[in-house]
């Protein structure tokens, strides 16, 4: 068994922590570092495929000793641009390669279940034969009528026909392996291909500027906050700030951000809830109070319902305020970097409101001209505020500018997990929404586009096929998709519909959107 001396950066061993029920579970962790303090030696973990959120020191007496794995040691081998590998050898790669090769897929025919339809509505989704395996094809023309299913009258099933605009129809075998008619699901959606974006990570001072001298020399006209991992180190792997207190809350980050060196030290650091700004003591934040005439951030109110208030602001004219809403922000995402030059990007801040001001719910970022159709760059409910539907009511908020600006968005990727699970399920419930709604004329089936889909809801059309497919929706049937709606699927969406209760009310919506390819407007 090895001594507690021996344990260095990189080893890796069980871990003893408490789960979800309040078990205890001894889960593999790697050492990302190790410090001594009064004498006891204390130690950072990561537990191995959990969410970094979950990263700790502990002491030694949680460490399992007996099942020890050392780091190996690597030769460095010159990469590309000549120079030698960065990172030490670590067993994670190895354990990766079993992991990945020993993944199994899962399907409907293995479980031997199969899905009640007694609501169904056919899709007729027909695409292009160059883009047959490509699950995101856009559509093009309608189809004729001549191709409709016939309707089954010797079954109950209420039938509507969703027609997706497309080209000829494809043959029956090709397209049957990216929508299967047994019905197994398909979690994964095929990646689209995408520009490479520029995006710069603040491991330096150089890293976050645009010019050499630190000044830029004109407004950038884009950005992206995309985190690029090429500068991810063993420092930005561990989260240096203990305690953030903001207002009433005291809130524990889950990553690294970059604060001031000096200020990581600390046990609590302070923020004034209204401007953002940090003080390294409370006596530094009762001070700053005196003085701060903010009772909720600056810019433009742009959006009032009850206590729940949106404060459009503008990166460039509210530096200060755009950075600190960054920092803060970075805390608890990991998937995401940081900009110093806060010009590109429109910040939206959702405030609660009571009788000592407007306080900070969460908010959401995009850039004022994407490229990309993003219409979102970041988003982030703040801990105190998750699980309560704030998440949804700022990503509505967002698909309510894109209707007024006339556009369909998506938002930037990557997606924390988090973040996936919200999109998920209001893309869920948004398309769900409008296909419960539909309704019949003269005894026909009604009729609705995948381009009208989008076109109501402002939600990108690879977005809404990716959900159907995500809900496992659609299986192909004699030339054409037939999405099918289970009783499961259709109470589900009606219990999730009677909890929603917060929603957004476009007539308390007073936005006017800029046109930022002028730059006359920055």
């Amino acid at each position: 068994m090895a001594e507690v001396g021996e344990i260095i950066e990189g080893c890796r061993l069980p871990v003893l922590r408490r789960n979800q029920d309040n078990e205890d579970e001894w889960p593999l962790a790697e050492i990302l570092s190790v410090k001594d303090i009064s004498g006891r030696k204390l130690f950072y973990v990561h537990y191995i495929d959990f969410n970094k959120r979950l990263d700790e020191w502990v002491t030694h007496e949680r460490l399992d000793l007996k099942k020890i794995q050392f780091p190996k040691k690597e030769a460095k081998t010159p990469t590309k641009n000549g120079l030698p590998g960065s990172r030490p050898g670590s067993p994670e790669r190895e354990v990766r390669k079993t992991l990945d090769l020993s993944l199994q897929p899962a399907s409907a025919q293995a479980s031997g279940k199969t899905l009640p339809i007694p609501v169904q509505i056919t899709l007729r989704f027909n695409l292009p034969k160059e883009r047959e395996a490509i699950p995101g094809g856009e559509p093009d023309q309608p189809l004729s009528s001549s191709s409709c299913l016939q309707p089954n009258h010797r079954s109950t099933k209420r039938k509507v026909e969703v027609v997706s605009p497309a080209t000829p129809v494809p043959s029956e075998s090709a397209p049957a392996s990216v929508f299967p008619q047994n019905g197994s699901a398909r979690r994964a959606v095929a990646a689209q291909p995408g520009r490479k974006r520029k995006s710069n990570c603040l491991g330096t001072d150089e890293d976050s500027q645009d010019s050499s001298d630190g000044i830029p020399s004109a407004p950038r006209m884009t950005g992206s906050l995309v985190s690029d991992r090429s500068h991810d180190d063993i420092v930005t792997r561990m989260k240096n700030i203990e305690c953030i207190e903001l207002g009433r809350h005291r809130l524990k980050p889950w990553y690294f951000s970059p604060y001031p060196q000096e200020l990581t030290t600390l046990p609590v650091l302070y923020l004034c809830e209204f401007c953002l700004k940090y003080g390294r003591s409370l006596k530094c934040l009762q001070r700053h109070l005196t003085k701060c005439d903010l009772r909720h951030p600056p810019g433009n109110e742009i959006y009032r319902k009850g206590t729940i208030s949106f404060f459009e602001i503008d990166g460039r004219k509210n530096k200060s305020y755009s950075q600190n809403l960054c920092l803060l922000a970075k805390c608890f995402l990991d998937h995401k970097t940081l900009y110093y030059d806060t010009d590109p990007f429109l910040f939206y801040v959702m405030t609660e409101y009571d009788c000592k001001g407007f306080h900070i719910v969460g908010y959401f970022s995009k850039e004022k001209e994407s490229t990309e159709d993003y219409n979102v760059a970041c988003i982030l409910t703040l801990p105190p505020y998750q699980r309560r539907g704030y998440g949804k009511l700022l990503i509505e908020f967002s698909y309510e500018l894109s209707k007024v600006e006339g556009k369909t968005g998506t938002p930037e990727k990557p997606l924390s997990d988090l973040g996936l699970l919200s999109y998920r399920s209001y893309w869920s419930q948004t398309i769900l929404e409008i296909l419960m709604g539909l309704k019949s004329e003269s005894g026909e089936r009604p009729q609705i586009t995948i381009n009208e889909i989008s076109e109501i809801t402002s939600i990108k059309k690879e977005d809404v096929i990716s959900t159907l497919q995500y809900l496992n929706l659609i299986n192909y049937y004699k030339g054409q998709y037939i999405l099918t709606l289970s009783e499961d699927i259709v109470d589900g969406h009606e219990r999730a519909m009677l909890k929603r209760l917060l929603r957004i009310d476009s007539k308390c919506l007073h936005f006017t959107p800029k046109d930022w390819s002028k730059r006359g407007k920055w």
